[in-house]
């Protein structure tokens, strides 16, 4: 039987961390959603080898956050060959082409722009939960 990986949301904002969780279960996911605070929660999860179990279908991740940002979890991610094919969608309500064209550069698999309606960041988040846990498929 198939291991079913988690969706690992990385957000600070409890508002954005409400609405992401509520468009993730209307999606009918069976993946358990693990939510974190911080990057560097995120790294020191990915480095310990007691939580290769664990390792996420997809990481939803904010881009401004306490401790360790976002855009310096993608780049240690992506430069570690243990872990660096995990899908990460960078998530930020920056619409600034340098933080888009960093996090590409970086490795990030996709870029969404928070929407000021809390509706159209719904649909988008429940999209990519979708799209990264359900139609893509990545190797075993």
């Amino acid at each position: 039987m198939k291991l079913i990986k988690p969706i690992w949301v990385v957000e600070d904002n409890e508002d954005d961390v409400e609405l992401t969780l509520a468009a993730l279960a209307e999606s009918h996911l069976a993946n358990p959603v693990v939510v974190m605070r911080d990057g560097s929660e995120v790294l020191r999860r990915l480095l310990d080898p007691l939580e290769i179990e664990s390792h996420p279908v997809v990481i939803l991740m904010d881009i401004k956050m306490p401790k360790v940002s976002g855009i310096d979890v993608l780049r240690n991610i992506k430069a570690n060959p243990r872990v660096r094919n995990f899908p990460i969608v960078m998530l930020s309500s920056s619409r600034q082409g340098p933080d888009i064209a960093e996090c590409y550069s970086l490795g990030a698999n996709a870029y969404i722009v928070k929407p000021v309606e809390s509706q159209e960041f719904f649909e988008a988040v429940k999209a990519a939960g979708k799209f990264w846990a359900v139609v893509n498929q990545q190797p075993e």
